[in-house]
């Protein structure tokens, strides 16, 4: 198989609760791509625009100075997202207008013919339209002061969290650079030490320290990492 046709699917689990069964449940499976998440979000977004529809987790890892690269089959990146794609899941499922939408049923229990229904439902005909709604807004001649003030306000913020993300990412590179470097020491002063037999001792010393060293490097960029998506979970 070309490396270009391989892919990650999630194997979704739904149990559908039977008031007159005592507490038994019946258990559906089905699998379900990225992609198809990201129609799923797309058409929710269109549909209910009044509704925060809960953000997707990212499709590709993004930081280079992560041991996740640009890997997307790496098994801790499709860990990590699967947790995300699980709690997009679950956020909608308790929404009180999301989870009655039949295009989510749908998509939880219909394996084939889902893409169909949701062409059905007009997604195109939805996003033109909106897209048409949006481009409108732009040609108010008087628009309220409050929503104008909201806009810049949010330009502002975006604006800042941007940089924020910048500064962290050039930090987390440099720890990176670091943790890769004071790493090869150790094996540098690991592989000293069996040759200079009389200054073994301390080049093992020195081999852990630097080991230790780089070990907490990597915690460092693990921490910033789990903040980092609980920060963007927590701004949208």
């Amino acid at each position: 198989m070309n490396m270009q046709e391989t892919y990650t699917a999630y194997l979704i689990e739904t149990r559908m609760l039977d008031t007159h069964s005592e507490g038994h449940a019946s258990l559906d499976c089905l699998w379900r791509r990225y992609s198809e998440f990201e129609l799923l979000c797309t058409y929710l977004s269109v549909t209910y625009p009044f509704v925060v529809v809960p953000p997707l987790p990212e499709k590709r890892a993004e930081f280079v100075w992560h041991k996740l690269s640009a890997d997307n089959m790496d098994p801790d990146f499709v860990e990590r997202r699967r947790i995300g794609l699980e709690n997009f899941l679950l956020r909608v499922a308790s929404h009180p207008v999301l989870c009655h939408d039949k295009i989510f049923s749908s998509f939880l229990n219909q394996a084939n013919g889902w893409k169909e229904a949701l062409n059905e439902a007009g997604l195109q005909g939805k996003t033109d339209s909106r897209l048409k709604s949006l481009n409108a807004s732009f040609h108010v001649k008087n628009p309220d002061k409050r929503f104008t003030e909201l806009k810049h306000y949010s330009d502002e913020l975006q604006s800042v969290v941007s940089h924020l993300l910048r500064v962290r990412a050039r930090v987390a590179d440099r720890l990176y650079g670091m943790y890769k470097e004071h790493g090869n020491y150790g094996r540098v002063f690991s592989e000293w030490s069996a040759i200079e037999k009389e200054m073994a001792d301390g080049l093992q010393s020195a081999r852990h320290h630097m080991d230790v060293y780089a070990a907490s490097i990597d915690d460092i960029l693990e921490d910033a990492l789990r903040r980092s998506a609980e920060g963007v979970f927590i701004l949208c």
